[in-house]
């Protein structure tokens, strides 16, 4: 499964931009993003490259479904295979 992450667009530069995740900025590349982009857009970014532009009429949508991932309790979470009795992490 792959998982991107809505962030917002403050500063192009070129082929990449430097994009806002709720207060943590990431230099980001736009060479494969679906459509064309601006300073105040949202975009989805998977490993470094933002991948689609988030339409307004699905950003708050988009917005809320991560804020719900966010509040999601992993306490106690083991990845598959994980053997506790040898001390793996997490």
């Amino acid at each position: 499964m792959c998982l991107g992450a809505p962030g917002q667009i403050i500063e192009m530069q070129g082929t990449t931009a430097i994009v806002d995740f709720w207060g943590v900025r990431r230099q980001v590349a736009l060479d494969v993003v679906d459509e064309a982009v601006a300073v105040g857009d949202f975009v989805l970014v998977h490993v470094g490259f933002a991948i689609r532009r988030i339409p307004a009429e699905e950003l708050d949508e988009t917005l809320a479904y991560f804020a719900a991932m966010s509040e999601e309790d992993l306490e106690g979470w083991q990845p598959p295979g994980a053997d506790r009795s040898q001390g793996d992490p997490l």
